[in-house]
């Protein structure tokens, strides 16, 4: 429950007058809170199963998880590792566990019980030590036999947990780092009905086939290699995709007045201890020594850009100033967290910084919903949006502009989604507030790639400054405000995202396999290469099938390969300087559409300037 919009356990006692609300898991409006509560509970009873199955078990950290589920990792004797043949009994003493309804008993301790409590695991002290204030207490909780350090809150007992599933396991490093002990991590999935599991099951099964390292692998779009971790090797079709959606991008700026610019990869470490990177993220950055000085590869565009605005004095006239570029960065993750390319190093962002003044703000927001829109609406993506406002114990900055900047914010959010945002309150970067934004894939999963935060930091640290007249008539000087904007994100991330989306059947503007041209007999190879020739000189991504496989054969490849028109050409087709075309996704087999090839061309053209041909059935009927 709720309890003046702080997580209670249900069966605490009430102390005050307060307000009151009471979670379910399946509530449209608190369903994030009530799951992670009953994930968070799971995790205690897969925490008690391993305890009782596995011997000399550690436990380490066990949280739910924001993309469902949740985990435990531990160290077992001699660090053996946890392999598939140990999940069976994990989740027979699990759901004997459930079956007990063991009551959820919160408990708390001073620092020093805590500490003596937990004697035999070096990894709870640790927790102890560092999230426990000396001279104050915290809570322990109990289900059954497991005594576990944690803030809860639970759900009553463990027979609210109907249905659970251990799906992976992998090792980890104790704090995500390698210098300490190596654990076995468990992940799992709950659900407080049967049915909701066999939902997830399916759920997963499809999600696997939507894998994009399995599509990429099928489609030849990217690689990885060993002596790069981390970094994409783009093919020749994945680069097609990357340079379709990065000029897509361009086009969009040279209407909404973006300018382009190119900064360098590498600074001295002078520049990130300006930015206030180097104090606060120099962990995750690339070193190095440089003539006895420290410099690092950039995770992040933003600096400098600050230091090309403040190359030369500049005008209120020159605002607001878009300053876009496709930089490629560097961020030392770690190897364990590497993923496709949803976790990479190296990485293109579609960024830019827009520098305005504080009465700007409103209509520079307003141009960049515009853009979203624009962007995710031609690849088929919904979105919902959040204002996350000024944490009223961790800002900078003078008040009076965060309250107008946050009025601003909510003004635009009010304009451009009425009554459809959510605000977050206290959630703000300490740098400004910002405007969460969550897409949701074919699947219903939720990804942030576009973020839109207002920094009031950057421009105070850099002491950028633009000249404007004062009421008195005289020349003043003023801050700008600095607003970070990224649509795509992480281009590799977002690509990734996309494939899953659209399950590798890539949209026709956006496939790198838009057209292949099969002659029924070689005697009509020259023509199919004439066709697919002209095609591949307006821009149209075209091949000829020339190998010496069956007509049969060689069409159910294009299928497999995922083209979205196969083009058959024999006598027919030559005498009439016509093609006969099949779709991508055409269920019944053998239809298609025989029409002048000048005709198919025009129309090509045509669906790849609309952008459209999400589903190419609908446009061979149009064809």
């Amino acid at each position: 429950m709720l309890v003046n919009g702080e997580l209670w356990d249900l069966h605490r006692p009430l102390e005050a007058s307060c307000s009151l609300a009471l979670l379910d898991f399946d509530s449209p409006d608190n369903d994030y809170e009530a799951r992670q509560v009953f994930w968070h509970s799971s995790a205690h009873v897969l925490g008690e199963a391993c305890e009782k199955c596995m011997e000399d078990c550690r436990l380490g950290y066990g949280p739910p998880q924001e993309s469902g589920g949740f985990f435990y990792e531990m160290r077992l004797k001699d660090n053996r590792p946890i392999t598939p043949a140990d999940f069976p009994g994990l989740e027979a003493s699990f759901k004997k566990a459930v079956k007990e309804k063991q009551p959820f008993e919160r408990l708390e301790l001073p620092k020093e019980a805590l500490l003596e409590m937990f004697a035999y695991n070096s990894y709870k002290q640790h927790y102890i030590q560092n999230q426990v204030p000396d001279g104050t207490s915290s809570t322990v909780y109990r289900c059954g036999p497991l005594i576990d350090f944690c803030r809860g809150p639970h759900v009553p007992h463990t027979g609210r947990i109907k249905a659970m599933a251990i799906t992976k396991n992998s090792s980890s490093y104790f704090l995500a780092d390698a210098k300490n002990d190596t654990l076995q991590r468990l992940y799992g999935i709950s659900f407080p009905d049967s049915k909701q599991l066999t939902e997830y099951k399916k759920f997963i099964e499809e999600a696997e086939k939507r894998d994009h390292r399995r599509i990429g692998k099928q489609q030849e779009l990217f690689m990885f290699h060993e002596l790069s971790p981390g970094s994409a090797f783009f093919l020749p079709m994945g680069q097609r995709i990357y340079n379709t959606l990065t000029q897509f991008i361009r086009s969009e700026y040279h209407k909404r007045g973006y300018q382009e610019v190119g900064s360098p990869n590498m600074f001295n470490s002078k520049l990130w201890e300006t930015s206030g990177h180097w104090q606060n993220y120099a962990d995750d950055m690339f070193q190095l020594d440089v003539d006895k000085e420290k410099f690092a590869i950039k995770p992040m565009n933003c600096p400098g850009h600050c230091l090309i605005f403040d190359a030369r004095e500049r005008s209120y006239k020159e605002l607001p100033l878009r300053m876009a570029e496709f930089g490629v960065l560097h961020r030392n993750e770690a190897s364990g967290a590497l993923s496709g390319l949803t976790r990479v190093r190296r990485f293109v962002q579609d960024d830019a910084h827009i520098f305005c003044t504080p009465d700007q703000i409103e209509d520079e927001i307003a141009g960049v919903f515009d853009l979203l829109e624009t962007v995710y609406g031609a690849l088929g993506f919904t979105y919902k949006v959040g204002l996350s406002t000024r944490n009223p114990d961790k800002f900078i900055g003078d008040l009076a502009v965060w309250d107008k900047a946050e009025d601003q914010l909510k003004r635009v959010l009010e304009r451009v989604f009425p009554g459809q945002w959510k605000l977050n309150e206290g959630d703000g970067a300490f740098y400004g507030p910002k405007i969460d934004i969550a897409i949701s894939d074919a699947l219903k999963r939720e990804f942030q790639c576009a973020t839109i935060q207002l920094d009031f930091n950057l421009p105070e640290r850099f002491k950028l400054q633009y000249r404007a007249p004062s009421k008195e008539g005289e020349t003043d000087l003023h801050r700008p405000v600095m607003i970070h904007r990224a649509i795509l994100g992480s281009i590799e991330r977002f690509i990734g995202i996309l494939t899953e989306h659209c399950a590798g059947n890539w949209p026709f503007w956006v496939s790198p396999r838009q057209v292949i041209v099969v002659p029924v007999a070689a005697a009509y190879n020259e023509y199919a290469s004439a066709v697919a020739k002209k095609l591949w000189d307006v821009g149209i991504f075209s091949e000829t099938d020339l190998t010496g496989d069956t007509l049969k054969k060689k069409i159910l490849n294009a299928e497999i390969s995922r083209w979205n028109f196969i083009l058959v050409v024999g006598e027919d087709e030559l005498r009439d300087q016509s093609v006969n075309c099949r779709s991508r996704d055409d269920e019944k087999k053998g239809r298609s559409a025989t029409l002048p090839l000048d005709d198919f061309v025009r129309k090509c053209l045509a669906l790849k300037e609309s952008r459209g041909g999400v589903s190419s059935t609908t446009v061979l009927e149009d064809l």
